[in-house]
């Protein structure tokens, strides 16, 4: 390690980074103990803490701080006007853009770390040494190197909170490594465009179309894709169809034993079973009138059993759950607590097995002690007693962590729960065991004979697995036999039982004998995309990742290589399923009742920019036209036709989750706008976060220079303001329409202006003439254009929404289009598909109110 260049001969001063607090302090509090006079203060974020002391290394003399974040630092998401979920086409979020960014909640954290840099010359990183704490490390790296870019960055490689590996690696620090940072950005990129798209397109899909909960609260139901979650309930419902497709069939079988003074052994029959009652009976019959047993031979044979591969995190989650019923989560969060209390290494590791430099001998001499596995450490120590041997390689190595094993002594802590002592005790007796030789047992066979009916039954006579007592031989101890020894025996008849059927309403559920059963749910939406002939829920796609995520990490492909590989295929796999979503209604229709409520009904309740002030009864939403103006219009619509029309120079807009602090009746989601450039003055940002509300001076400006654009200079002149709806003239150019913000006194075509405090005019006419199409409800009241399928749509009229799931006017897709309106409104649908404006007097799609023949009536 180079330590040159870092200016001046006074104590350099470095900033540590911990993953978590606790870590964190372990750190600090292990490399202090030497000088002593830690010094512990508040950093910005109250839970993480930043602690000062003198340190030496490689001979220079250093002022450390030592600080944490609390895991990522960084959230992955789309640009605002992707992350609401009607916003786009779900398919468009294979390409949307992406940003990395530090959410509120942990800008103080940030904040913490940019002031600490600005006074230090180093940056060490004691994040976890895998490649999702390398990432983390970058992320750290951002922002303090954004504060002070002449920080030397150092890397601090360590697998256990212990004195002798944590002043080991602040000794011999090394570089981050940018390749595992990079094989981690891929896979969150590729997991949060797979998951938000999958996730969008069903639940928008199915959601509303089906009744999912029988009390009716299935609102906020989210039916999530995840390319890890979704193999997994795959595994639940193949094993289920297995269990399903079993037909089980009455067998019938003889079983004898024999007791005596050594102990009961029991024979099984050599014909196994028979499945037809009768010949069982009779050959059961033949026994009990024939019961002399005779042993016709013994075997005896020498068996090895081989120590368990050194231990890996999968393998400590299977283990934890047969031995002590533990679930994989809570044994996680015991294990990290272990390893952040020093008890063993790094719990999170795919290797499983140890380096040629680890110092076995050390750590099973530290376990001398310990009053009950203590006296097999010793003797594994002896080398007379020939009981060592070095731990088998099972082969895995994922170039970061150990295998997990004990790292500090303890016969048990005041603090441990009986779950800590079984953990620690399985970590410790398993790293002695593969430290171990095989045991060694021998093996009886005996075999006898009644009435011409052969029976035997295996056993050991001795062996021992001294220290790892969860693994047994699993035979019994047998008697001692000789051949031509005869006895007399008692036999009895058994019958098979037939398999319980689990069945629960998530995905899936589990039962008290860790046993998982898909829910009705879960396996609907395995098979529809089995249907499919997907194998979206098979093992395969995450495997793939997989393989090029270590591809990425160690340098044989790009980051953006396995991204546009990936996410190409997953897009074409994606349009391909909606194409098909009829397959995912059809296995839906399988288990649940069709619901009646129209499928979109809820879209536009994400665009909600503030209630409505001229009705005072909905809500005014974000909504753009298909010729790309942007407004901000009543639900009420048609009834209530309040409207601000944004200005034209607007790209894009969506809708935040802030409100402002000023503007009445509230509350008023303020708009993220981007404008293009060549349509606003130079004096003006591009993006501009703004409030429709009559608050933001900057938009009011933008408004009235976008009045004067291309088609809004036919604006009228102001008129009396008693004017009625009737004189709105029936020939008038929709262009007129258009215009995008008025000043007080002028008004278009007769609409009557509603004024309102703030000092926005918004249009809101009583009128049903030409205006009517002005702004159309976004939520077609007819049928829209025709899906893909070239079926009828899931949203049905009331007239055939009592046709039964397949055929009939009921399916899957949208009936016939018709004429499209060129200005209608347009919006996305749940499938992707636009959904278009419609007659709001007759629902017909093909025309509107202001030429309905039905007008009137």
């Amino acid at each position: 390690m180079h330590h040159g260049g870092d200016g001046g001969g006074g104590a350099i001063r470095v900033l540590n980074v911990a993953e978590k607090p606790s870590v964190a302090k372990s750190v600090a509090e292990i490399l202090s103990r030497p000088s002593g006079g830690m010094r512990s203060r508040e950093g910005r974020s109250r839970y993480n803490r930043v602690f000062e002391f003198d340190y030496s290394i490689g001979g220079r003399a250093c002022h450390m701080l030592v600080t944490s974040v609390t895991g990522h630092l960084m959230e992955l998401e789309f640009d605002d006007r992707f992350r609401r979920w009607h916003s786009c086409d779900p398919a468009d979020l294979f390409h949307a853009p992406v940003r990395k960014s530090v959410p509120q909640d942990k800008q103080d954290i940030k904040r913490t770390l940019e002031e600490e840099a600005r006074k230090c010359q180093w940056l060490v990183l004691w994040l976890d040494c895998d490649r999702e704490g390398e990432n983390i490390a970058y992320e750290v790296i951002d922002i303090c190197a954004g504060a002070n870019s002449r920080l030397n960055i150092w890397r601090a490689r360590f697998s256990a909170l212990i004195d002798r590996e944590i002043h080991e690696a602040v000794q011999h620090l090394d570089r981050p490594n940018k390749l595992f940072a990079d094989a981690v950005d891929a896979r969150q990129e590729i997991d949060l465009r797979i998951g938000a798209s999958f996730t969008r397109f069903q639940t928008m899909l199915l959601k509303d179309a089906f009744v999912l909960d029988d009390t009716g609260d299935d609102r906020n139901i989210v039916l999530s894709y995840g390319p890890c979650q979704f193999p997994t309930l795959g595994f639940i419902v193949e094993r289920f169809w297995e269990i399903q497709a079993h037909e089980p069939e009455e067998f019938w079988t003889i079983n004898c034993s024999h007791t005596s003074d050594e102990g009961t052994a029991t024979f099984g029959w050599m014909r196994g079973h028979l499945f037809d009652y009768s010949s069982a009976v009779v050959i059961y019959e033949m026994c009990v009138e024939e019961p002399m047993a005779t042993v016709q031979n013994v075997r005896n044979q020498e068996k090895l059993k081989y120590p368990p591969y050194p231990l890996s995190t999968i393998e400590l989650q299977k283990r934890a759950s047969r031995y002590f019923r533990m679930s994989s989560e809570h044994t996680m969060k015991v294990a990290e607590e272990l390893y952040q209390a020093g008890f063993i290494s790094y719990p999170r590791t795919e290797t499983d097995n140890f380096s040629q430099n680890t110092d076995l001998h050390s750590i099973v001499h530290e376990q001398v002690a310990h009053p009950n596995w203590g006296t097999y450490a010793q003797r594994l120590l002896d080398p007379e007693t020939r009981l060592w041997r070095n731990p088998s390689n099972g082969g895995h190595d994922d170039k970061a962590h150990p295998p997990i094993h004990p790292t500090k002594f303890s016969a048990g802590e005041t603090n441990w729960t009986d779950n800590h002592k079984k953990l620690y005790e399985l970590v410790v007796r398993h790293f002695l065991a593969c430290c171990s030789q095989p045991a060694v047992g021998a093996e009886t066979t005996v075999e006898i004979d009644i009435a011409g009916e052969q029976f035997n039954a295996s056993g050991r006579v001795k062996n021992y697995l001294d220290v790892y007592r969860f693994d047994s031989w699993g035979g019994t101890l047998l008697p001692t036999y000789i051949i031509g020894q005869q006895a007399g025996i008692g036999t009895d008849a058994t019958m098979h039982d037939h398999i319980k059927k689990l069945l629960d309403r998530c995905y899936a559920t589990k039962d008290t004998n860790t046993r998982f059963s898909p829910t009705n749910l879960g396996e609907a939406l395995v098979m529809g995309y089995d249907e499919m002939g997907y194998e979206l829920w098979k093992p395969y796609l995450r495997s793939m990742m997989e393989a090029d995520m270590k591809s990425v990490s160690i340098g044989t492909k790009s980051k953006s290589e396995v991204l546009e590989n990936c996410l190409q295929q997953m897009k074409a796999c994606f349009l391909d399923a909606r194409a098909n979503k009829v397959k995912l209604f059809d296995a839906m229709g399988t288990f649940f009742a069709r619901s009646s409520r129209p499928v979109n009904e809820t879209q536009n309740s994400i665009e909600t920019v503030r209630p409505c002030a001229a009705c005072n009864e909905s809500e005014m939403v974000l909504k753009q036209r298909p010729t790309g103006e942007f407004m901000v219009g009543c639900r009420g619509f048609p009834q209530c036709r309040n409207v601000v029309w944004l200005p034209r120079s607007l790209s894009e807009a969506a809708v935040t989750d802030q409100v402002c602090p000023t503007c009445a009746p509230g509350p008023v989601y303020k708009i993220q706008f981007k404008f293009r450039r060549r349509d606003i003055p130079p004096n003006f940002d591009v993006d501009h976060l703004g409030c429709i509300g009559g608050c933001d001076d900057v938009l009011k400006e933008l408004m009235e220079i976008s009045r004067f654009g291309s088609h809004s200079q036919t604006a009228t002149p102001a008129r009396n303001q008693s004017q009625t709806a009737s004189a709105v003239r029936q020939g008038s150019s929709r262009q007129d329409l258009h215009t995008s913000f008025r000043p007080a006194g002028q008004f278009i075509n007769g609409q009557t202006p509603v004024v309102n405090p703030q000092g926005f005019r918004s249009t809101h006419t009583q009128s049903s003439g030409n205006a009517s199409d002005d702004v159309e409800n976004s939520v077609p009241r007819g049928r829209g254009g025709r899906g893909r399928g070239g079926r009828s749509s899931s949203r049905q009229s009331s007239a055939s929404a009592s046709a039964g799931r397949r055929g009939g006017t009921q399916g899957r897709g949208r009936r016939g289009r018709g004429r499209n309106n060129a200005d209608g409104m347009m919006f996305v649908a749940a499938t992707g598909e636009p959904v278009h404006g419609s007659c709001f007097t007759c629902g017909d799609p093909t025309h509107f109110a202001n030429v309905c023949p039905n007008r009137g009536r």
